[in-house]
């Protein structure tokens, strides 16, 4: 009983549990990370790693993965976690890709790949909707989990059993509070992978019947604790998970849309879905940044990262002192998830 794995096979009163497993995770920040490290560590016998974006010194507080010189090189997040992921364990395949996780991306890599479980290391809600639509058309098992300033939120969804993110809209916290607008500390973080590892572990031993069928929260600020049973929460009419399923977050009309607005040197951000903010508690928050801000009630007006930033209480974003769309539509998410 001296294996590597002999602790977590006492446990599970079997072997090799993981070994021919793949998990492919959407998003190696905070979340992300601690979750590839948790599953190196088990075991798994593969990984896919998707993200964007590279390691900056504002990461290092709480995406355990990273050290100061990746953030000095500015390495890619993917590539970043899978260089020290196979130093904590090289039998696992690792897999790292750096990319907007945009439909076509994730759905040939769905198709490629073939995953076991998809797990939700984003920090937007499109991104969100599209695994959602992934996880339904390829019926395969997605664990969403989400958290900002000292709260987290974390849902198992199983395609043809549980409700679908979708499904759960009216239950979820409101949007508009992200890390950049709130804040984070690093045991929210924690807590929450500690919840979507502890499913995504069961799934991957097949334990179903073991598995939560609740949508979890917690403040560890505020010491509260909840859970939601969403059993009854399935819509049959639900355009992602229903009996006419149309997966409509797969699609381009389902996107966040930029448009470069002529003659004002200004890209709006429009966002896929209707969105409503609650400006004031958004005003309040860049305030204790020392940001200045001008609201009226209707629209909000404070500068970052050397532009103009207008937000509308119906979600729309306009970006002065920019032409790139990209650019603009990464802003959008960073600010307002």
């Amino acid at each position: 009983m001296e294996g590597r794995y002999s602790r977590q096979e006492l446990f599970l009163k079997e072997t090799d549990s993981y070994r021919n497993k793949h998990v492919m995770i959407i998003g190696v920040g905070a979340l992300g990370s601690s979750l590839a490290e948790m599953l190196v560590r088990a075991g798994i016998g593969k990984l896919t790693l998707i993200d964007r974006d590279y390691v900056d010194w504002t990461n290092l507080q709480r995406q355990q993965l990273y050290k100061e010189q990746d953030a000095k090189d500015s390495l890619p997040k993917a590539e970043a976690a899978k260089k020290r992921l196979q130093e904590i364990n090289s039998d696992v395949d690792i897999s790292a890709v750096t990319a907007d996780a945009g439909p076509e991306e994730l759905s040939a890599l769905m198709t490629e790949h073939c995953p076991d479980l998809l797990l939700d290391g984003t920090d937007n809600f499109e991104t969100r909707f599209l695994i959602n639509d992934l996880s339904q058309k390829y019926n395969v098992p997605w664990i969403y989990g989400a958290c900002v300033g000292s709260q987290g939120i974390s849902c198992v969804i199983l395609p043809g059993e549980t409700p679908c993110l979708a499904c759960l809209l009216d239950v979820l916290p409101a949007a508009g509070m992200t890390c950049d607008t709130a804040g984070i500390i690093a045991p929210a973080v924690q807590m929450t992978t500690a919840f979507q590892g502890a499913e995504a572990l069961k799934i991957l031993a097949d334990r179903w019947k073991d598995i939560r069928r609740e949508l979890v929260s917690f403040d560890l600020w505020k010491n509260t604790h909840s859970s939601i049973n969403i059993a009854t929460l399935k819509k049959t009419a639900c355009s992602s998970c229903g009996k006419k399923a149309t997966h409509p977050y797969l699609t381009r009309d389902q996107r966040t849309k930029t448009a470069i607005l002529c003659g004002r040197n200004t890209v709006q951000v429009r966002p896929p879905v209707n969105r409503t903010f609650n400006l004031a508690e958004l005003a309040l928050s860049f305030e204790r940044q020392g940001k200045k801000v001008k609201t009226n009630g209707f629209l909000l007006s404070v500068e970052i990262a050397g532009k103009r930033i207008v937000l509308f209480q119906d979600g729309r974003m306009l970006v002065h002192e920019s032409k790139d769309p990209d650019a603009a539509k990464k802003l959008y998410q960073q600010l307002l998830g």
